[in-house]
């Protein structure tokens, strides 16, 4: 199924929440292992914990990068494991390159054998740099997210650099929907090309929304960041698709005791709750 259709019903059967799973060794609860064998039971158990609730889980590859070759075999194996529970799974590299680097990354993540539906992209070195990603992305029903404005507080030192008569990332929202338009779901009419807008931004989302009417947009920043159900309204469009809202800390560290996978699932139906509330 094209990825934004199976997105698409996802958020309807379920919830827009994604779930970021950044499984920070020194933040592990009570009773799990600090090292690789930890995260992994970390990890799978807040699938466990979420599965219902959840569209899809955002697993930040460098929380397992950090460890190692084991680290790097457990972020396959929680995919995997995401994927079995009926997780749409998005993987968080925001790779970038050209020409035949940029082709092995699009073949190691996007392969369609991988359990790992999207990957988030990094787009500053230019279309070259993201078209392997989209031509994967059609050819094996899978997604990309591209970074357009991120939620970070030094965000604009770049995107918001004036271009003419716009900015630099509504120039990139621009650019995101012209790739996107080529590639559209026949039941969602929304593109496997995404984009990454932050929630910390609300004013920029509802314009950039305008901007990308065929884009599904991921949403990071809200809880821990500050991002608001409200915040992140204008991202969605008027029947609430067309976007899905990433949370980490607030939900997978809701509890660092023994209860943590209890108050992982009341943090994330707290959060589908509130975001159902807009629409």
């Amino acid at each position: 199924m094209h990825f934004a259709d199976a997105l698409t019903r996802a958020t309807k059967e379920k919830s827009p929440v994604c779930v970021g799973l950044d499984p920070s060794v020194s933040k592990l609860p009570e009773g799990i292992p600090h090292d690789a064998a930890g995260v992994l039971e970390f990890s799978k158990g807040i699938v466990d914990a979420v599965k219902d609730v959840a569209a899809c889980v955002k697993p930040q590859m460098a929380y397992y990068e950090v460890l190692g070759w084991e680290g790097m075999k457990i972020f396959w194996e929680t995919c995997a494991y995401a994927k079995e529970q009926g997780l749409l799974v998005i993987a968080d590299g925001k790779r970038n390159d050209i020409g035949s680097t940029c082709e092995a990354y699009a073949d190691a993540y996007l392969n369609a054998q991988s359990p790992i539906d999207a990957l988030t992209v990094s787009p500053y070195l230019g279309s070259d740099g993201v078209k392997p990603f989209v031509e994967r992305c059609s050819k094996n029903n899978k997604g990309i997210f591209i970074l357009v404005k991120t939620s970070n507080p030094s965000s604009g030192e770049l995107q918001d650099l004036p271009t003419g008569d716009e900015v630099v990332h509504e120039h990139m929202a621009q650019l995101v929907e012209s790739w996107a338009a080529q590639v559209l779901g026949p039941e969602s009419n929304f593109s496997c090309i995404g984009a990454v807008v932050g929630a910390t931004y609300p004013e920029e989302l509802k314009y950039l929304r305008t901007l990308m009417p065929h884009v599904p947009i991921l949403i990071p920043g809200f809880g821990a960041q500050g991002g608001t159900a409200q915040d992140v309204k204008y991202g969605f469009v008027p029947d609430g698709t067309g976007a899905i809202v990433n949370s980490s800390r607030g939900i997978i560290f809701a509890s660092k005791g023994k209860d943590w996978q209890e108050t992982a699932r009341k943090a994330a139906q707290e959060m589908a709750a509130q975001l159902k509330n807009l629409f």
